[in-house]
This record gives C-alpha cells, sequence and structure tokens, in this order.
C-alpha cells in the first residue's frame, strides 16, 4: 500500500477501455447504490489494481478480476481504500496475467450537498421542497461517485444505467436507448459514449422542462430548466443552435455526438461545467427572462454557452493530458467563445470587452504569488485553484496575441489541424505549438515558451532620443519590485495615425528603431503621438516617458484613439501608479483626459479604476476623499446625463449596460441627484414590481443607492430589499441584491448582511456574491471572518468558492500591520485549497500598503485634486 501513497499520479500498469456503470440514487433518503465494471488492459506484470475511489464504502464480497480467454475470477486478498489520497488498492494473491480482463466493483455513496462529486441540489415544485441528483466531476470528482481512473489522459468509453423514481427525468451524456417502467421505478440505458475522460462524465435526475431544437445536420439541443421555467431557456437554446453551427465550420470538424442538452441547476459552485453532450450550468449563466434580465445578463448568458460549447471540441474531444495544461481548455474556450459571441452579436463590439479579461490576467500575473500558465500539480488537492485568471484570461490573451501575430486564417487552417490529429486523444501545450509552427512556419514553440514556462510579463518602457526610439523590456511587478524574466514579445506600434504602422519581434532586453523610416513628413517627428502595443493585443504593459505621454493625452482628448488603445493606456497607467512607478498625480490628470468618453468597455474600466483610488486615498491622505469624489462625480456626470435614467427606444446593448455602471458609480460617490432619484424609483418598484420606472439594467445601482442611505437608525430600504430577495424566485436577481447589500457605510449593517449571507435563506454558491463590503465595513469584515472562519471552512473548504472569502476580505486591506494580522491569524489555519489565493491575498495587502505611502509623499497632489474637482 505505501509504495502508492502521496503520488501525484496513479501507476500505469492497468488501462481502463471502457466502463458499465450502473446507479441508483434515493433523492429521499440522499444516497446512492452503484456497481462498475471496467474492462481493463493490464500492461505489466502486477499483483495490484490501484485506481480513485473517495467517500465511498466498498462492498468487498463484489470485487472481482475475471481475466479474459481462461475466464478465471480472481477475488483480492486485501482491499484499503485511503482517503487521504483517494485511491482504492486491491491487491491478489498471484501476479494479474497481461491483456483484457474485467474489474467488478459495487459500491455505495451519499448524495452530498458540497455541490461536487454525486450531488443533490434542492428546488421548490408547487410549494414542496425537492431534491435533484446532479454530478460535477472536473477537476477529479468522478471518483466521489464510482471508483475509477480518475485522470484526464485515462480516457475510456462509458455505457451508463440509471434506475430512478418513473416520474422525473434523468439525463446523461448520450441518448437514452431504453427506459422500462416498473411501478415507482424505471430503468433508463444511454448509448455507449465514445472515449472520454472521466471528469466529463454527467447525470442529472430531477422535474424539468424543456425547450428544443435541431442544428441543420440534425444534432438535437435542449435546455432543460425547472418546471414553469421553460420559456426562459429560449434565448440560450438560440445561441447554441447557431454556436454549433459557427465551431462546425470554424474546426472543420462537426459536432461529434447525437444530442446536446444544457441544464440549469439550481445549486451549482462554478458557472457551468462542459460535460460532454450534458453541459450544466448555474440558473444566472442560463436562463434569460425578458422582463427581469438585465444586457449584462443576456451577455452573459450568451458568452458562457458558448464557452462550454467550445469545450466540446477544445477539452472534450481533444483533452488535455494533465491539468498542467488546464490552460489549453480554459484559455482557448474563452478566446473562442468571444469569436462566437461577436459572430453573432457583432453590434456588442465583444472584442473590446476581451480587454477585460486581459486586464485581469495581467493584475494576476503582476503578483509575485503568481504561477506559470503551465503549472505543476503534484497532488489532486492543489487543481482547483489553478482555475484562475491565469488559466482562463492569460491563457485566452496568449491565444489572441499569438492570433494577431500569425493572422487569422493561418491560425484558424493550423487549429482544424490540430483537432485532427488529437482528436478522442489527449494533448501538451507543445502538440498545439508544433501544429501552429507547420501551418505558419513561425517559430511559435520558442516565441510561446517564453510565455507559457515562466510567470509573470514585460512592461516596456519607450522614450524619444535623437529621433529614435529606445525600447526596454522589464519584468513588470504590481509591488514596484524588479524582476528578472525577459520574453519574446510581438511589439506593434502607430505613428500619428493608424496608417502608420510597424511591427516586430523585440528579443533582446533593448533595442532602437530610427522613427524616421516610417514618418512620411518629418516634420511631425516631435510632436506625432506614438501608441505602441495597437489595441492592447499583446500580453504587456507600455512605460511612455513624459513627452510622449503628454502626446497620447492630447490625442485622447482629441479622439484620434481606437477605444481599444484608449482603454490600454489608462489601464498601464493605472498599474504603473499602483506600482509606485508613475505619480497619482499623473494618473488623475490622464483620468480627466476621458471627460466625453462615451466607450462601454472604457468608461467601465474607469470606473473600476476610480473605485480603487477612492479607496486607496481613503487611507492615504483621509483630507483629500472628498475632492476625489467631487472629480470622479465630475468626471461620469456628462455620461450619465446622455443616458439619463430612461432606456430610450432603439438604444444600444452597451448604452443599456453602460447606464447602470455609471449610476452606481455616482451612488457611491455620493452624488444626491442620483441618490434622490434612486430612492424614488425604488419606491415606486416596491409599489409594482413591474413599472417601467425601474428595468432590470438600473435595478443594481438603485439597490447601491438605496443601500448608501441605509444605517441602523434608518433600516426600511434594507428591509425593503431583503423583501424583495424573499419574493423573486429569479436567481439573476437575487444575486443582483445580494451584491448591493454590504455597501452600506454602517458596521452593524454589513454585520447583520454578512450574517444573513449564512443562513439558510442563501445557497452557498450564492454567498460569495455579497462578500464585496463598504469602504467602512472592511474591519467589521475581517472580524466576522475570523469568528466565522470554522463554520465557513466546513462549508466552502473542499471546494474553489472558499477562496473568494479569502480573496474578498483580506485583499482590499492596506497596512503591513492588517498583513501581518492576517498572517498570524491563517498561520495554523491553511489548507492547500487555500494556499496560493492567501498568499496572492497578504502580496495584495502589501502592494497596497506601499501605495498609501507614496501617495503620502506625493508633492502637487492636494494642488492638481482641488483643480480637478472645481473643473466643469
Amino acid at each position: 500500500m505505501e509504495q502508492f501513497k502521496g503520488q501525484a499520479r496513479l501507476p500505469k500498469f492497468a488501462v481502463p477501455k471502457s466502463y458499465g456503470i450502473r446507479l441508483k440514487p434515493d433523492l429521499t433518503a440522499c444516497k446512492f447504490a452503484g456497481f462498475v465494471s471496467i474492462d481493463l488492459d493490464v500492461v505489466d506484470h502486477t499483483k495490484f489494481i490501484v485506481l480513485n475511489a473517495a467517500e465511498l464504502s466498498v462492498d468487498s464480497g463484489s470485487v472481482s478480476f475475471t481475466t479474459r480467454g481462461i475466464s478465471k475470477v480472481l477475488e483480492p486478498s486485501r482491499i484499503d481504500l485511503d482517503e487521504e489520497d483517494e485511491i482504492l488498492v486491491l491487491e491478489f494473491a498471484e501476479t494479474l496475467p497481461i491483456g483484457i480482463g474485467l474489474l467488478r466493483i459495487g459500491f455505495e455513496g451519499t448524495l452530498n450537498d458540497k455541490m461536487k462529486g454525486f450531488y443533490r441540489s434542492t428546488f421548490e415544485h408547487n410549494g414542496e421542497k425537492k431534491n435533484m441528483a446532479v454530478t460535477q466531476f472536473e477537476p477529479a470528482d468522478a471518483k466521489r461517485c464510482f471508483p475509477c481512473w480518475d485522470e484526464p489522459a485515462c480516457k475510456a468509453t462509458f455505457k451508463i444505467t440509471l434506475d430512478v423514481p418513473s416520474e422525473l427525468v434523468a439525463l446523461s451524456n448520450m441518448p437514452i436507448i431504453e427506459e422500462k417502467v416498473d411501478g415507482h421505478l424505471k430503468t433508463v440505458t444511454y448509448q455507449e459514449s465514445p472515449i472520454m475522460s472521466t471528469y466529463l462524465v454527467a447525470v442529472v435526475v430531477g422535474l424539468f422542462d424543456y425547450v428544443e431544437d435541431h442544428t441543420s445536420d440534425g444534432v438535437k439541443v435542449r435546455v432543460y430548466c425547472q418546471v414553469g421555467k421553460a420559456n426562459q431557456g429560449k434565448f440560450a437554446l438560440n445561441v447554441a443552435v447557431k454556436t454549433l453551427e459557427l465551431y462546425k465550420e470554424y474546426f472543420s470538424m462537426p459536432y461529434s455526438l447525437p444530442k446536446l442538452d444544457m441544464v440549469a441547476i439550481p445549486d451549482f459552485a462554478s458557472g457551468a461545467m462542459e460535460n460532454y453532450g450534458l453541459v450544466t450550468y448555474r440558473e444566472t449563466a442560463l436562463l434569460y427572462d425578458d422582463q427581469h434580465s438585465a444586457a449584462a445578463n443576456k451577455q452573459g448568458v450568451a458568452t458562457v454557452v458558448a464557452h462550454e460549447l467550445a469545450h466540446q471540441w477544445f477539452g472534450n474531444l481533444v483533452t488535455m493530458e494533465w491539468w498542467t495544461h488546464l490552460w489549453l481548455n480554459e484559455g482557448f474556450a474563452t478566446w473562442v467563445s468571444y469569436l462566437a459571441t461577436d459572430s453573432l452579436f457583432p453590434e456588442w463590439n465583444i472584442w473590446t470587452q476581451f480587454l477585460d479579461e486581459s486586464t485581469a490576467g495581467l493584475r494576476l500575473d503582476g503578483l509575485a504569488q503568481s504561477h506559470p500558465i503551465e503549472v505543476e500539480i503534484n497532488h489532486a488537492g492543489e487543481i482547483d485553484e489553478i482555475f484562475d485568471a491565469i488559466s482562463y484570461c492569460k491563457g485566452a490573451s496568449l491565444i489572441q496575441m499569438l492570433q494577431n501575430y500569425l493572422g487569422a486564417e493561418c491560425f484558424q487552417r493550423s487549429l482544424a489541424a490540430y483537432i485532427k490529429r488529437y482528436a478522442c486523444s489527449n494533448a501538451k501545450t507543445e502538440d498545439l505549438w508544433a501544429a501552429l509552427e507547420e501551418g505558419s512556419g513561425e517559430p511559435v514553440n520558442k516565441l510561446m515558451n517564453s510565455w507559457t514556462k515562466q510567470k509573470g510579463y514585460p512592461a516596456v518602457s519607450v522614450k524619444v532620443e535623437d529621433q529614435k526610439l529606445v525600447f526596454d523590456q522589464s519584468q513588470f511587478l504590481s509591488s514596484g519590485s524588479q524582476g528578472d524574466g525577459q520574453w519574446i514579445v510581438p511589439i506593434t506600434l502607430c505613428c500619428g495615425s493608424y496608417d502608420m504602422r510597424k511591427s516586430f519581434l523585440l528579443q533582446s532586453k533593448s533595442e532602437t528603431l530610427d522613427i524616421k523610416e516610417f514618418l512620411k513628413d518629418k516634420t511631425d517627428a516631435a510632436s506625432a503621438w506614438i501608441k505602441l502595443n495597437v489595441d492592447r493585443a499583446g500580453f504587456y504593459r507600455v512605460k511612455y516617458d513624459e513627452d510622449l505621454a503628454a502626446r497620447l493625452r492630447y490625442a485622447i482628448e482629441n479622439k484620434f484613439l481606437s477605444a481599444t488603445d484608449r482603454f490600454g493606456i489608462l489601464d498601464d497607467s493605472f498599474a504603473l501608479c499602483m506600482a509606485r512607478q508613475q505619480s497619482l498625480t499623473s494618473l488623475l490628470t490622464l483620468m480627466g483626459a476621458y471627460r466625453e468618453e462615451l466607450d462601454y468597455t472604457v468608461l467601465n474600466n474607469l470606473i473600476s479604476i476610480s473605485f480603487k483610488i477612492a479607496r486607496i486615498v481613503a487611507d492615504a491622505v483621509p483630507e483629500l476623499l472628498d475632492y476625489v469624489k467631487q472629480f470622479f462625480i465630475g468626471l461620469f456626470q456628462n455620461s450619465a446625463e446622455r443616458l439619463g435614467w430612461e432606456p430610450k427606444p432603439g438604444e444600444s446593448h452597451l448604452d443599456a449596460m453602460l447606464r447602470g455602471d455609471l449610476l452606481t458609480a455616482l451612488a457611491i460617490f455620493g452624488h444626491d441627484l442620483t441618490l434622490n432619484e434612486a430612492s424614488r424609483r425604488f419606491q415606486s418598484f416596491l409599489e409594482d414590481r413591474n413599472t417601467p420606472l425601474l428595468p432590470p439594467d438600473i435595478r443594481k445601482a438603485a439597490y447601491e443607492a438605496v443601500m448608501r442611505r441605509v444605517s441602523t437608525s434608518e433600516r426600511s430600504g434594507y428591509e425593503s430589499l431583503l423583501r424583495v430577495y424573499r419574493e423573486t424566485d429569479l436567481s439573476q436577481e437575487k444575486t443582483r441584491i445580494l451584491s448591493s447589500l454590504a455597501s452600506s457605510p454602517d458596521p452593524n449593517i454589513t454585520l447583520e448582511v454578512l450574517n444573513f449571507l449564512l443562513s439558510s435563506e442563501v445557497r452557498s454558491q450564492d454567498a460569495v456574491c455579497g462578500l464585496r463590503v463598504s469602504m467602512e465595513g472592511r474591519e467589521t469584515a475581517w472580524k466576522w471572518l475570523k469568528d466565522n472562519w470554522e463554520h465557513i471552512s466546513k462549508t466552502w473548504g473542499s471546494g474553489f468558492l472558499i477562496t473568494s472569502f479569502v480573496s474578498a476580505i483580506v485583499s482590499p486591506f492596506t497596512s503591513f500591520e492588517k498583513a501581518k494580522e492576517i498572517q498570524e491569524f491563517f498561520a495554523t489555519r491553511t489548507k492547500p485549497s487555500i494556499a496560493r489565493t492567501l498568499k496572492q491575498s497578504i502580496e495584495r495587502v502589501h502592494i497596497n500598503a506601499n501605495w498609501v505611502q507614496g501617495i503620502q509623499n506625493e508633492e502637487h497632489l492636494v494642488q492638481t485634486l482641488k483643480e480637478l474637482a472645481q473643473r466643469k
């Protein structure tokens, strides 16, 4: 037994070829019984069979291994189930013969409430609380449902049979071939699946309605949801059918199964899961209600559906060999979901919004506690934490950078060749690079290794010397420290206009370029704006010297630059300011140039940056906070007045989303007119939930505004919001309310809200929506986290949601003393699933503390702020 413990992977002396699985869930007792028979290929001389199992009780009398040919039945002399390593070790008295044999195991388990493995989810039907049974196996929880080789490279076929109550809908990856009803029970048998990994096997048993459609080549597509909500599945159904057809073209390969089901699950830990042919979603990510969903919800549904369906090719058909290559799955699905959404909804300008993905990647990767895209996984317990902005957002950004460099057509052609080559098999990162290198003739492997095998990214600084541009790269760290990474950077630049472009690979630490070469009119050299990393297509930041920065500010004010470039300049400037490589004074001056900004994505980033600056100034120089708020109100007022409170007939999807974001910002910065109007409209909404005065797109703004005026002595707004929360059965409305409740400036209310999150009224998947507390509530939230840590750790500790509790409550602090206190508290309470997040959150506190000190020493800040605040 000992030789198999503490290993990252299972031994390779037996390989599963096909599974026959029979499961009988009991939805009342919340238990299940099962039997698995596995065709095994014994490839090495051994007396052991080692596979994965966790939280199952194995019926030792049922375990046997039958050799093919001589048909000899062997029973294990010893059975060990190691809960720590989650392995089942079967020891036999004699060496197993090489070749195919059949392993049989009977077992029992619990339908848990942890949203992983085979679990239960609750719903109401005709006023009665009921259970459904659902699986969630990624990354490594199939072993909680049946003993198996729970690793992505151990692909096999699966034939599933379910014994379930006869009135329920029972779904699996494949279509049903037979259904036998016997009184209150029915036995449902499904077609055998193609070869696939265990983490993609799925079963859902419950009461559902559905809507149905077909693709042009006959694939049946259904959206299943709770009884009475079928209409809310129509939008996702439409997106799914079109997306399957689009991917069939893009990948030059049809969808490989006869049907695709998508199911809304009331209790679901992540956003969605790409199980082959049976994709599961939390309700907010799949259902869209014309009356009560916001434009942002509609966009969210479209991108999540496109992401999960991309996995049917990239992940399910071609699968990563091990979790080290998770980014291949997630980064690619993220990138291609934008491609699909853009094709279906060109008016959404989704590629501009893609910058939010790259920014999330850059933010996390600017930490010393980041990790390379290809990350070593030494234990299954470490996998959950790498489902993060590095795998998804940095992964997607690198794909975007590479596609930009190679050209869209060449990239698509090479990708189709890769999918064809590795279909029904497993691949590593270098396999993708090899296919792209073959198709393009470019040194893809060499170029990309510098981006995937080391963490971090460069800041490229640029200055003008004697009509030459001097470039210099160094690793960017948000702490302002020096890193020692070096990259092959695809540089793009424009000079004075988008017609004057140049691109080259920066392969050394520094390089120079003669500007005269590509400026037709030589007289412009001294004044022309120069923009690097055109359209923010590369995963790096740019630092301009003062002269170039001033030229760009002028170009922004005069509307010479694209939205993506305006976004990039702002975002890099904010990051450099946080790293103390640029003053807050110059960042605020730059922000002043965005007074007439109209683009949704740029304004959205401007808002999010303004929130962060307000929090830092409140700690660094509290006496300046009112000026900061005044400046930001002035910055957003023009755009907010242009849009008004009422939706305009025929207005764009982006304006609908922007209105809510701008009003939320004005409310948080204490703009009285906005707070009063929000309050008036909220009162009308309380009297009539269908009032046109509070459409879904501005509800969040109104809820935040209402909570900003709630205090211990004036609680009515809070009570009213709780009433709306309790009355609605729309998950999107519930999460909208939860994410607003902690905005009250009164710490006593903050504490009440946080305790409410732990109550039975809030589904455990949704508690994390309410953790973003007001500036005034930080200390209360930290004390609450410490007081309730044991309960939180027990309830959320086995999944990735626990990381949100740590990052949301720890990261906003800004002092070294607080960082020390946090470190001391967790010293005896850490566990593998939060170790990385905790280190990252404490690093963020240090970064904030350094930033506070930097701001306190700025000379011209007071004068600049007063001037900016008074500017109309």
